[in-house]
């Protein structure tokens, strides 16, 4: 059949608005699953998240391979067209896409008006001028569709070189017409749901307690953040205090080995507002330290004395680090400043063995 000029391609079906709400369940449900197992370490989230858009992509294929087959197998008419007008909409390469208005003039059926959009090549856009006559090709059930042939035939060439086509009053039908908002909406609540239907069917692997016990939830209170796996923990304290405050980093220390009396840390990182202590793993009572036998006390001294003794012009930040992995205990704070940086290393009593200036 042929589309009555004027008539644009239906948009928003039912079918269209369930494929846009599907497909946008589909990428909510496989980013969300993809991303989960990334940061809680499981492998069935990780290969969900990146099978089901392969599964959904082959889904797709099929059910529209019937439709895909009729469109192909319909044999296009060739025609002559004018251009009534002409826009460059855009482009950074050699092609440049172009907003052509055409009146389409069939041999054998009504003349018709179309919008279309093509990419044409730098070099042939002098080519194409309003008034001209161009040879087009178009599938007869779907005329808006028409595409302008580059290189016709010699005969249709010839046709176009003498032909005068009249035009034809709007509206012109359009190849992409206006989706509207409705498929939109419906493809975001689509996202959102299958984001949310991941986190609620594996809320237990995402949100509940670890294989050592510990939750991944972090703890939040109105002055400090606490988050603990099975691998790390931190806590990073609000503004205006630091860890070096009187009794701030013990009670840090003591939160996040809570519960854990023979928990034993490879290393401990501890900055102003921060700390970070990497635990040894689970079973594994030989290596490490205790993080609750940091020589507290001395700390402050030893963050003051590499700030003021290591030479080190206007000192910005500092980083303690306590390291236990080789079994006996050493402090490193290392200070940094506009001339460099400087280390201070002790060991664990706090006692200075070494300073090594920028």
């Amino acid at each position: 059949m042929t589309m009555p000029a004027g008539v644009p391609p239906t948009h928003n079906t039912p079918a269209d608005l369930a494929l846009g709400f599907l497909t946008g369940g589909v990428i909510g449900a496989s980013l969300t699953a993809f991303i989960s197992g990334c940061v809680v370490e499981k492998t069935p989230l990780i290969v969900l998240g990146l099978v089901m858009p392969a599964v959904y992509g082959l889904f797709l294929f099929g059910t529209t391979l019937p439709r895909r087959a009729r469109e192909a197998a319909v044999v296009p008419r060739t025609a002559l067209a004018v251009i009534e007008s002409l826009e460059a909409v855009g482009g950074e390469t050699s092609d440049v896409p172009v907003r052509f208005e055409l009146t389409v003039a069939p041999d054998e059926a009504p003349a018709y008006r179309v919008e279309i959009r093509q990419d044409i090549n730098l070099v042939e856009l002098p080519d194409y001028r309003p008034c001209g006559v161009v040879v087009v090709e178009y599938p007869p059930d779907r005329p808006w569709k028409t595409r302008i042939v580059k290189r016709p035939t010699p005969e249709w060439e010839e046709r176009a070189a003498g032909a005068q086509v009249d035009s034809v009053p709007g509206p012109a039908m359009k190849s992409d017409s206006p989706a509207g908002c409705a498929g939109g909406l419906l493809t975001l609540l689509g996202l959102l749901l299958g984001a949310g239907a991941v986190l609620l069917l594996f809320r237990a692997d995402l949100f509940g307690p670890d294989e050592s016990g510990t939750s991944r939830r972090p703890s939040v209170s109105s002055s400090s953040t606490t988050t603990v796996t099975s691998g790390t923990g931190t806590v990073t304290v609000g503004p205006g205090r630091s860890m070096l405050d009187r009794g701030e980093l013990r009670k840090a220390v003591e939160s996040l080995t809570r519960g854990a009396d023979e928990r034993r840390a490879l290393t401990v990182v501890v900055q102003d507002r921060l700390l970070t202590i990497v635990f040894s793993p689970t079973g594994v009572t030989s290596a490490g330290f205790d993080p609750r036998s940091l020589p507290y006390d001395r700390l402050p001294g030893l963050v003051e004395e590499a700030r003021t003794t290591l030479g080190v012009v206007s000192p910005k930040s500092w980083q303690l680090s306590a390291d236990g992995v080789t079994g006996s205990l050493t402090l490193r704070v290392m200070v940094t400043g506009d001339g460099g940086t400087g280390t201070l290393e002790a060991d664990g009593q706090g006692k200075v063995l070494r300073r090594t200036g920028s």
